[in-house]
């Protein structure tokens, strides 16, 4: 797992369409259900995964946004170093975008809440996660967070299809840790 960066998200509850399963809240990586603290992207103070290297750049785009992070909880990130492509059925390898700097702090401090599978069709940043937007934790196991237990079930979803069709890949899986918001 390669680190990839931090983020913080106004967490929101688990629809009740997804609340079939174990899902009390919703921790993905994606926007679309806990979305990002604002639309950072015009400060260009992101990396290259479209993510912050530390705590404080995501405390300088909020002052410079007037944002209160006090209702977010900030997120640190590690990606596996392959994407799967479902189209071709195959793993390969990616970094992050070589035009914007990446260089990430890692948190001494971390707690593993899961893994998310992640659409990532433009090829940079994290875009739809088919567990919470796509309904698929109503049928698939996860846990309170709307993540999944482990890399290898990732892994293995991938591998038996059971994203296609969800969103456009390829997908990239992301372990998600919560973090202190230092």
């Amino acid at each position: 797992m390669i680190p990839a960066g931090f983020m913080a998200k106004k967490v929101r509850p688990a629809p009740e369409w997804l609340k079939a399963g174990a899902a009390l809240d919703v921790y993905s990586v994606s926007n679309c259900l806990s979305e990002a603290f604002c639309d950072y992207s015009g400060h260009w103070k992101h990396n290259g995964y479209w993510l912050f290297d530390s705590p404080a750049a995501i405390h300088e785009v909020a002052q410079a946004e007037s944002v209160d992070l006090s209702e977010c909880a900030v997120f640190y990130y590690e990606v596996h170093e392959q994407q799967f492509d479902e189209r071709r059925k195959i793993r390969e390898w990616f970094g992050p975008l070589d035009a914007l700097e990446t260089r990430v702090a890692v948190p001494e401090a971390r707690q593993l809440e899961g893994y998310d599978v992640v659409s990532v069709s433009g090829g940079n940043a994290p875009e739809c996660s088919p567990l919470s937007c796509n309904g698929l934790a109503s049928s698939i196991p996860v846990n309170r967070h709307c993540l999944l237990a482990s890399l290898d079930e990732a892994k293995d979803l991938l591998e038996r299809d059971v994203f296609v069709n969800c969103e456009p890949g390829p997908y990239r899986v992301f372990a998600v840790f919560s973090c202190a918001a230092t």
